[in-house]
């Protein structure tokens, strides 16, 4: 299904589920199916992304497949998610790739291949694999500036995407920021949110990966989660530690910024291996048909991310150190260019549908 296809379908679905209220207890969207009971196409790209795709609701409904209503919720605002993001997303072009993923792999590949081909060419082999110690040691193979703008510019550009995407959504959703209650409710979704609290499936847990409720896939996605953030605050602290306090890492192994990116670098390698070995085990049923390769290729990259600085880490103190920090910034700069095009842009239309979600429910109190 693409277009209008998917939206009427959706509004079909939604109101069968408005009509039978079993599901009531999963999940915000079937109360927030109650409030906005006159189902729009806003109000189907604001539910999709309130849906955390804990599948509780797909195994509980008596309408699934074969029954003549063919209900199957997670699975069609899974894909009205993929929809949106290529829709709320920018240039058209490149926002192709949430739906032909040969653009994704592309961009991804030419970014990393540029930078390991530039590094080959203009970093001399008596650089790239010597062995360097002491502070700068990383800026002896590549120089600080060559390695800081492009990142900056790079961050920045995906700022700016998701800016104009967040606004669009928050417009097109019927978001409303000035209402009563409406620091509390912004307060209260940004605790879920970082809380994960929906991927409880209503409190035993997501379906996942089985017909059953399990607290694996919140698990994994914590780690994932917080092991980002806490690899985000390690950089931070970096660049507090160099452009403060003038001191160059490589930091010792008891120093903030290696204590936070270790932490970090652990979690997600962990977390994205297991969410990936258990999509991998996932009843394709309820999955949406577009929404696997953007997960996989997130997951595949920010592994592969975490893991190579992690082994840049371990092994700094050798000659293999150049070549893991080239590997290692090429995969920065392809998960860069796509956080804009790929799954990172969930957290911030489902951040926006949460506070949408709590200013409402504070209302019809």
């Amino acid at each position: 299904m693409a277009g209008l296809d998917i939206v009427q379908e959706a509004e079909r679905q939604l109101t069968v589920c408005n009509a039978c209220r079993y599901c009531e207890g999963y999940c915000p969207v079937f109360p927030a199916i109650e409030i906005r009971r006159n189902v729009t196409q806003g109000d189907v790209f604001y539910l999709a992304h309130l849906c955390h795709d804990c599948r509780a609701c797909y195994y509980a409904c008596m309408y699934t497949p074969p029954h003549e209503f063919a209900i199957n919720i997670p699975q069609l605002l899974s894909e009205v998610r993929v929809a949106t993001y290529r829709r709320w997303s920018w240039p058209a072009l490149l926002a192709r790739s949430f739906m032909e993923r040969r653009i994704g792999y592309s961009l991804s590949g030419v970014v990393a291949a540029v930078v390991l081909g530039a590094s080959l060419l203009l970093v001399p082999q008596n650089k790239m694999f010597a062995l360097h110690l002491g502070p700068g040691a990383f800026y002896e193979v590549i120089p600080y500036v060559t390695m800081v703008i492009p990142a900056v510019a790079l961050f920045l550009y995906a700022i700016c995407v998701w800016l104009k995407g967040g606004a669009q959504s928050w417009k097109e959703t019927g978001g409303v920021l000035r209402r009563p209650g409406g620091l509390k409710a912004l307060a209260t979704a940004i605790a879920n949110a970082f809380g994960l609290r929906y991927l409880k499936g209503g409190g035993p847990g997501c379906f996942y990966p089985e017909e059953r409720p399990s607290m694996v896939r919140r698990t994994y996605h914590s780690l994932t989660f917080w092991g980002f953030l806490s690899a985000f605050v390690s950089t931070t602290l970096a660049a507090v530690y160099q452009e403060f306090f003038r001191r160059l890492p490589p930091y010792p192994l008891t120093s903030a910024p290696v204590i936070f990116g270790s932490v970090g670098g652990v979690a997600l390698i962990i977390g994205t291996g297991g969410l990936i070995w258990f999509k991998m085990r996932s009843d394709p049923a309820p999955a949406g048909a577009g929404a696997s390769g953007l997960d996989y290729v997130f997951l595949f990259t920010l592994g592969l991310t975490a893991l190579t600085g992690m082994l840049t880490l371990i092994f700094r103190a050798t000659a293999g150190m150049g070549s893991l920090l080239v590997i290692h910034l090429a995969l920065v700069a392809a998960l860069f260019i796509t956080a804009p095009y790929g799954k990172f842009v969930h957290f911030v239309y489902r951040s926006l549908a949460l506070i949408q979600y709590e200013i409402e429910r504070t209302e019809s109190r």
